[in-house]
């Protein structure tokens, strides 16, 4: 005969303590119910002070961790605008797709929160130390200097000594490299054989509006139009409106991109865009020919100190003037590349682009020493 089995009776104390758990853990959800409400009152699981608790709450648990927030975009702060004139400050991403833009900004009551400030000399060469930021440097902030101009026409630049932390310039080898133009690569373009020569019924163009008598360039002009003629248009001379200037250069065979002052890299728009854009033969004066070889073809260009006298260089672009198979040789790098000329926009972009890049905080001990 089987033993009996004893029927288990309910143990009472069990039940009990199921029901408290039951009611502490529904004690808590309304807690928690509560406390999102009132941190959080718009009802929104996605909005307010708390927007990460709520959407880790929200969020499945399947869902992966997200990685970090963006970084945010540097402030680059203009402390002057260049020569007092404004200028549109364009998105970066837009003169270079794929790249991350900077808030730039001429509001100096950003200067706190500004991750660099932008210097132009010019405008702070009366007075350096008292027209530069006056506030405490908040820690890491780099300043920039800033000039497009050369040495001879940039005061007080040893009042600068050990403000800055990066330079910006024509010169190549600032840690900024602003030239006034450059040559890029360029295929099915105009070749020098499209260029209509009969068009070019003048010899020589110069447009100048700082004349001085005692500079090098006005006395290299006095020397060689006693030899052939040149056609002066600026300040003291022929009239020239900007809107017609270029439809009136690129009448003449030759245009004088003769600099105001002599210094390495110093080529200016005299060259890149008064005679390139006209599709005039550049003789240039300014820094030695193995500078402008750094940016241009060596035909592309004629250098005074190629000739022994401005009455030999006379000579020679009158020759050139009657050989259309010589003059035209200078024009055969035209068909592949092409000049591209700066602007204050794209300077301001490129400060951007360097200032991502290199995040070393160094400190340039004199201006003048460097520059000059």
């Amino acid at each position: 005969m089987e033993p009996l089995r004893q029927t288990q009776r309910p143990r009472p104390w069990r039940q009990c303590v199921a029901g408290l758990l039951f009611q502490l853990l529904l004690a808590l959800c309304v807690f928690s119910y509560l406390r999102v409400s009132r941190d959080n009152p718009s009802g929104s699981w996605l909005s307010g002070p708390n927007t990460t608790v709520a959407r880790a709450a929200a969020a499945p648990a399947c869902q992966t961790t997200p990685g970090p927030p963006a970084r945010r975009p540097l402030v680059v702060l203009l402390w002057t605008w260049p020569f007092h004139v404004p200028v549109e400050l364009r998105r970066c991403s837009d003169l270079r797709p794929g790249t991350a833009d900077c808030q730039l900004t001429a509001n100096r009551s950003m200067y706190p929160w500004a991750d660099a400030v932008i210097v132009h000399h010019r405008e702070v060469s009366a007075q350096p130390r008292t027209q530069l930021p006056q506030a405490p440097r908040p820690p890491g902030q780099r300043w920039v200097w800033f000039s497009l101009e050369s040495p001879s026409h940039c005061r007080q630049l040893r009042a600068l000594d050990g403000y800055f932390n990066l330079t910006m310039s024509y010169r190549s080898d600032s840690d900024i490299f602003t030239p006034y133009g450059w040559l890029e690569p360029w295929s099915g373009g105009p070749t020098a054989a499209q260029l209509n020569l009969s068009a070019k019924t003048e010899l020589v163009a110069w447009v100048v509006s700082n004349w001085r008598n005692a500079s090098a360039r006005v006395q290299y002009y006095h020397q060689l139009r006693a030899h052939l003629p040149v056609h002066v248009f600026g300040a003291s001379h022929q009239p020239l409106p900007r809107a017609s200037m270029m439809e009136v250069l690129s009448r003449y065979k030759f245009y004088l991109a003769f600099e105001n002052s002599q210094h390495p890299d110093y080529i200016t728009e005299k060259l890149w865009r008064n005679a390139l854009e006209a599709w005039a033969v550049p003789v240039v004066l300014g820094p030695p020919r193995s500078s402008y070889e750094r940016f241009l073809p060596p035909d592309a260009f004629i250098h005074v100190d190629d000739f022994p006298s401005p009455r030999a260089l006379a000579r020679h672009l009158q020759a050139l003037a009657r050989d259309p198979a010589r003059y035209l040789g200078y024009f055969r790098w035209r068909e592949t590349l092409r000049p591209c000329t700066r602007n204050w926009a794209l300077d301001y972009c490129k400060a951007c682009w360097h200032l991502q890049e290199e995040h070393r905080y160094q400190v340039v001990p004199s201006i003048a020493s460097w520059f000059t």
